[in-house]
């Protein structure tokens, strides 16, 4: 045993394993999300796996230009200062990542962690880096198998480059089309028939009114328990009347699941018939949404638009998967703009032909990969003759086409955080500080509002920060980023890959959970509704601000 670990040791290089721990230290420095240890330890494992590979790319560049290599006595000196050093790193670092987390905490409004659990972190990091290394040594014996087999009948550096490229493709291909494209679909096939059967509480509405209802078009099973809830959960027009003390309307809310029927162009025409049978069109504002990968909407986003207008507004959505949005958002960027641009295409294809005077505006909502796939919904050719009125989204993905094409148009000296963007009459943006109300700027008839946090890693996380500094970390920063996060190549992008992943699990007005005041800035810019006045909106924001610290509010179900 003790042969066969001596072995295995030496089989690592040495320049790799320090390069890794280097790698290793910097992961836990801070960016955008507080990490616990377990997640530390993960990020941490990775990272010290890419150093590891960058050390060994390193000495065999080195080899390969025939560099001279430093006398054996040297190198032994040399290796045990690099080790001595190394190490020390790494302890300074675990010793400082407490105080590194505590920054990005306390800008959270969290309490402060006393230690990131060094030994269970190291633990967890270890477990992964050998995982890594395994899986990279399974790779090179794979490309060695072939260029051996290729090598009898092309010449050997021939053999060699086809031989890795047939590694690299089946690799990947195992990869996408095993792990990510089987898997997950067959992960989303289960939770549709698994969320069918599951009876989560609701009690099937009794008023024809409502989707669901008697006389409805759709099986209030058939609903799923992201619709059900969509549908059971909003205001009705008595709480927002004895909250304005005026009369209210019972918003109309339809919501098609992915089990109301089986193509996506289906579900759309059943959420327009319902739409339509549920007086959807006679209201004064009507909201497209395109909800989240897990079907969800977010409550906040639409509680509160509902609550601006009186309850005299309507709103739709159709459901396309399962899966949560950061997972699908990597796997398979464009899932659910098929969705977004059905029930696009059905509900404005009715809507224009309705009198101008007396129809709906129409307006466009999407969170997350919603928002993402809601910018795509619609095409500026389309609707250019008769445009819809508006837009909010929030917490655009960073591959969001639109939101890409103007972030990187911005004006100069506007932040990549917060941009504004040529005259600012038909895009702005904001975040925890209403930057809505720009001096002399004029809001054209096309409204569009990105609601977007600094420290949202969904939005911000970029894979050239591999190599390069995104723009949102340079000065000036956003008010929630942490003074303290530096770009490190490489390292960086790894932290904002695991940030993505938790992005929910910051507090609401930060990273990826949006806050209701937030929400109600941006509707009163984009929508402008009537009978509204500034303390309203003041006390609507302390209204859900209670709401979103009751016990009972739902976690994101993004």
């Amino acid at each position: 045993m003790k042969a066969y670990i001596s072995v295995l040791a030496k089989s690592f290089s040495a320049v790799g394993l320090l390069v890794g721990i280097v790698f290793f230290a910097t992961s836990l420095t801070p960016s955008l999300m507080p990490r616990s240890f377990l997640v530390q330890g993960a990020l941490s494992g990775f990272c010290a796996a890419l150093g590891y590979g960058v050390g060994v790319a390193a000495v065999w560049l080195w080899r390969y230009l025939e560099i001279p290599v430093p006398r054996a006595p040297v190198q032994k000196a040399a290796k045990w200062i690099a080790v001595i050093l190394c190490i020390g790193t790494a302890g300074v670092f675990l010793w400082k990542a407490a105080e590194w987390q505590n920054t990005v905490r306390r800008l959270m409004g969290l309490g402060p962690v006393e230690s990131v659990e060094p030994i269970e972190l190291a633990a967890i990091a270890l477990g992964i880096f050998l995982v890594v290394i395994l899986l990279a040594r399974l790779f090179k014996r794979t490309f060695r198998l072939f260029s051996r087999w290729l090598n009898r009948l092309v010449p050997r550096r021939v053999s060699k480059v086809i031989g890795g490229v047939l590694a690299i493709a089946l690799f990947w291909s195992v990869a996408q089309g095993v792990l990510f494209k089987v898997v997950l679909r067959m992960v989303d096939t289960s939770f549709r028939e698994l969320d069918a059967r599951i009876d989560d509480g609701s009690i099937r509405p009794s008023d024809s009114t409502k989707p669901g209802g008697p006389g409805s078009v759709l099986d209030w099973q058939n609903l799923g328990r992201q619709g059900r809830a969509f549908i059971a959960s909003g205001p009705t027009g008595a709480q927002i009347g004895s909250f304005f003390n005026a009369k209210a309307l019972d918003p109309v809310r339809v919501y098609v699941g992915l089990n109301s029927a089986e193509t996506v162009d289906e579900r759309a025409r059943l959420a327009l018939e319902e739409l339509k049978r549920d007086g959807g069109f006679e209201r004064s504002a009507l909201i497209i949404i395109v909800p989240t990968g897990t079907g969800w909407v977010d409550p906040e986003g639409i509680d509160t638009v509902e609550y601006l207008h009186h309850g005299d507004i309507a709103s739709v959505a159709v459901q396309y998967s399962y899966l949560s949005s950061w997972l699908s958002l990597l796997v398979e960027p464009g899932y659910g703009a098929e969705a977004g641009q059905a029930l696009f295409r059905e509900v404005y294809r009715h809507w224009t032909t309705l009198p101008r005077d007396s129809r709906p505006k129409l307006y466009l909502y999407g969170l997350s990969l919603g928002a993402m796939n809601s910018e795509l919904s619609a095409h500026l050719y389309d609707v250019i003759g008769d445009p819809f009125q508006g837009a909010l989204w929030s917490g655009p993905p960073f591959q969001s086409r639109i939101w890409n094409s103007v972030t990187a148009g911005r004006n100069p000296g506007s932040p990549a955080w917060l941009p504004r963007f040529r005259d600012n009459s038909i895009i702005r943006f904001t975040n925890q500080n209403n930057a809505l109300d720009i001096p002399g700027a004029v809001w054209g008839p096309l409204r569009i509002v990105y609601l977007q946090y600094a420290s949202d890693p969904v939005t911000f996380f970029d894979f050239h920060a591999l190599y390069r500094e995104p723009d949102w970390m340079k000065s000036p920063r956003g008010p929630d980023v942490s003074p303290s996060l530096r770009w490190i190549p490489g390292v960086t992008m790894l932290q904002l890959l695991f940030d993505m992943a938790i992005a929910t699990t910051s507090p609401m007005g930060y990273g990826h959970v949006y806050a209701p005041d937030h929400y109600i800035d941006g509707w009163v810019a984009v929508t402008a509704p009537q009978n509204i006045q500034p303390e309203d909106v003041s006390r609507l924001k302390a209204f859900f601000f209670e709401r979103s610290r009751s016990a009972d509010n739902p976690p994101p179900g993004d």
